[in-house]
């Protein structure tokens, strides 16, 4: 893996994997993969049944993690998420009995059918890798990359997530109907969901981990940078944006198109890089009615340096 060629042809692999199980979708696919490698969390956004879950589990097959799902549901408690500590009478003291967020990709499923309170749960996951129960502090394992899928908001039994919460997803994807010929090779050909479960790991932990830290090596440039911050600058400008992108979208936005860059073969980050991840990182932080098209017409006024 230290070799360039090694780890490019590595990647492609893995691409190439996950693009057998969700046909039809390479740019969703590569876009997901980012996620991972800039060790983000990823939020899947669209109607049921285009493949949502499907992608997660080929995620999870052929990075080589230890995986769990939780399904959402009104009725969740945050103790069923994180795990609870329970009495024991014969040592008379609590014992922590680890919930399924112990895992190395926790897939939450419908995350916004369960109650804000619930959702919460997942707050200190997302944004330092822990959880505190009663006072103790549970580092989770590492690597750990949280899924989740939501339905859209109109959909009955569901409950949008805070700006608060939507803010420690790096990116947000939506994956779409198929094209004709993508959705013919899904009619005719194997199950995709099975062929996501029966995927051999491409990955181990460590190589995921070792992956990580090259995309954190990736260079950006000061012109790189300020491209980042005349972004960033820009959007603060309009009052009906709710204050515009905060500095950790802004680190966001760099770390997701380190990997984008790496993922190209290069160990240099450009304003294309940037351009390709903004909408994904950038679009669920806006308080607006089309926040992609109004992502797209940032990138369109604001110049490269």
């Amino acid at each position: 893996m230290d070799a360039p060629i090694s780890c490019h042809t590595l990647i492609a692999s893995v691409l190439a994997a996950l693009e057998r199980i969700l046909v039809g979708k390479a740019e969703t696919v590569r876009l997901a993969l980012c996620c991972a490698l800039a060790g983000g969390h990823l939020l899947l956004e669209d109607v049921p049944g285009v493949g949502k879950t499907t992608l997660a589990y080929g995620l999870t097959s052929v990075l080589g993690l230890e995986f769990k799902r939780v399904q959402f549901t009104a009725d969740l408690l945050p103790a069923d998420v994180v795990g609870v500590s329970i009495f024991d009478a014969e040592t008379r003291s609590f014992h922590f009995h680890r919930g399924p967020i112990f895992t190395q990709l926790l897939l939450a499923d419908e995350i916004n059918r369960a109650t804000p309170k619930t959702q919460s749960a997942l707050l200190e996951a997302l944004a330092e890798g822990q959880v505190t129960v009663d006072g103790t502090r549970h580092h989770l394992p590492q690597p750990f990359f949280v899924v989740a899928t939501q339905n859209p908001h109109h959909q009955i039994g569901t409950f949008p997530l805070p700006e608060s919460q939507l803010d420690r997803f790096l990116m947000r994807l939506t994956i779409g109907y198929p094209d004709r010929a993508a959705e013919r090779e899904i009619l005719t050909g194997d199950d995709r969901q099975a062929m996501a479960r029966e995927q051999p790991a491409l990955l181990a932990p460590p190589d995921l981990l070792a992956l990580r830290a090259k995309a954190r090596e990736t260079r950006c440039s000061g012109a790189l940078v300020d491209y980042v911050q005349d972004l960033l600058a820009a959007s603060r400008t309009r009052p009906d944006w709710g204050g515009g992108f905060s500095p950790r979208a802004g680190l966001a936005l760099r770390d997701a198109a380190r990997a984008y860059a790496l993922l190209q073969d290069r160990d240099y980050a450009l304003p294309e890089d940037v351009q390709a991840v903004a909408v994904a990182v950038l679009a669920h932080r806006l308080p607006v009615g089309d926040p992609e098209r109004e992502v797209q017409r940032l990138l369109e006024v604001v110049a490269v340096p």
